[in-house]
């Protein structure tokens, strides 16, 4: 891996401003053997600076580069919607990249967006529980901040980076206390993938609103295919009396309505179907889809705003959007 200028900053046993004004020039005046350290560790390690950075430090950059895990996800169109919104409003044009969730594309793309210059970098791509060490990662975003670009996250917590915060725990708790709420006691869980924190924030804070544990959890791709291949997998072991299906996105939730249609399962009249997310689609399929509303598009317009300077938000806390696939038992 190329070094950075994290390395180059460590191996000075300086300040990563310092390093930056070292190399990259700056108004602030660096002390001669701070500037001598520096150079020589560069040297040392290879280190070349990088042209972009110095010109997004300039102001020459007009750009947002918008990394999303997947942008036919109506989750990921939805908080793409909000930051073309924001960034239109200050002028900047956006550049969207896909992870197709995997952290070393992930990388692969802040190196590659970085070199572009963008003015400002959103990451809402997906966080996994077992990704490699996020070290490299934090280390280029630093890099790239230190040349003067702005970054922010979405959803992503546990990074020193700003970021919009979606509690994923509390709104699928308020879920199934709201199953529970209606007469529904035998619960099975379309739980994702088991790696991805979303997935699990989700399904452990549905779970711990329920008198007993779910019957079944059935892992699958966080996909409309995802959710039709878990519950086919669970109707072919027996639902065992299960009267309540929650499935960790909106999408899942589709898949699952039409896996229980091909099966002839009445939905709600044998068991009932909820999702999270309140994307468009939750509304419009039959039955109307009961779910936990997040305010994607705001979300996008806030990671902007905070990359560009605004206050970090308080965690979004999603809302019970309680339709006919949840009717009172």
């Amino acid at each position: 891996m190329n070094p950075t200028l994290y390395d180059v900053a460590r191996e000075a046993g300086v300040s990563l401003a310092t390093a930056s004004r070292a190399i990259n020039g700056s108004s602030r005046v660096v002390k001669d053997e701070y500037r001598e350290r520096v150079l020589v560790a560069a040297r040392k390690l290879g280190y070349t600076a990088n042209v972009s950075a110095q010109a997004v430090a300039r102001g020459s950059s007009s750009s947002v580069a918008l990394i999303v895990s997947d942008i036919a996800d109506p989750y990921f169109s939805a908080i793409a919607a909000g930051v073309l919104r924001a960034a239109d409003a200050v002028g900047l044009v956006v550049t969207i990249a896909v992870t197709n969730r995997d952290a070393g594309r992930e990388l692969e793309l802040v190196k590659l967006l970085g070199r572009q210059r963008p003015r400002v970098m959103v990451l809402a791509g997906s966080r996994f529980t077992d990704e490699d060490d996020p070290r490299l990662l934090i280390a280029e975003l630093d890099d790239y901040q230190s040349g003067g670009g702005r970054v922010a996250f979405i959803s992503q917590t546990g990074l020193p980076f700003a970021t919009v915060e979606i509690d994923n725990t509390s709104g699928a708790r308020a879920l199934g206390a709201a199953a529970v709420s209606l007469g529904y006691r035998r619960f099975v869980v379309l739980a994702g993938p088991e790696h991805l924190a979303t997935a699990r924030d989700r399904s452990a804070g549905f779970a711990s609103a329920l008198p007993v544990p779910p019957v079944a959890i059935a892992h699958g791709d966080f996909t409309r295919d995802g959710g039709y291949s878990a519950m086919s997998s669970l109707l072919d072991d027996g639902l065992d009396g299960a009267d309540f299906v929650f499935a960790v996105n909106d999408v899942m939730a589709v898949g699952a309505l039409a896996a229980l249609r091909d099966r002839g399962v009445p939905v709600p009249e044998q068991i009932a179907v909820a999702g999270f997310d309140d994307v468009p689609i939750a509304s419009d399929v039959t039955p109307p889809l009961t779910t936990v509303r997040v305010a994607l598009e705001e979300v996008g317009e806030a990671s902007v705003a905070i990359a560009l300077g605004a206050d970090v938000p308080a965690p979004i806390t999603p809302e019970v959007i309680l339709r006919s696939s949840t009717p009172a038992r």
